[in-house]
């Protein structure tokens, strides 16, 4: 997981708007939500860190990180499963089945963009 903290990180300092964290928060996920649905599975990785622990301008929320983890995963993203299972640790069946739903509505929204 480190790894992918790190790329934020870098990322985050060249975006380079320092004065409204906020916007330069929203302009970080933004960013890899962009990259993200181009199927880059490193940016669904980043989103599922994002997401389980709660920075760069977004609520911590399993659920997302389940999501994004888990299509990162199927991306053929290396850590991206085991990081799905440590969140699911921390989740109920309802919750897993919700984030599952939420991975294939993405996936079924890409292939109707296509």
């Amino acid at each position: 997981m480190e790894q992918a903290w790190i790329k934020l990180v870098e990322v985050e300092s060249a975006i380079g708007v320092v004065a409204d964290s906020h916007s330069a928060a929203d302009l970080l996920v933004a960013t890899c939500l962009a990259a993200a649905a181009s199927g880059d599975s490193n940016a669904l990785f980043d989103l599922g860190i994002a997401y389980s622990t709660g920075s760069h301008g977004v609520e911590c929320d399993l659920i997302e990180a389940h999501k994004w983890f888990n299509l990162a995963a199927v991306g053929g993203h290396d850590e991206a499963a085991q990081c799905r299972a440590d969140v699911a640790d921390d989740m109920t069946a309802r919750e897993i089945a919700e984030a599952q739903r939420r991975a294939r509505e993405w996936l079924r929204a890409g292939r109707a963009a296509a």
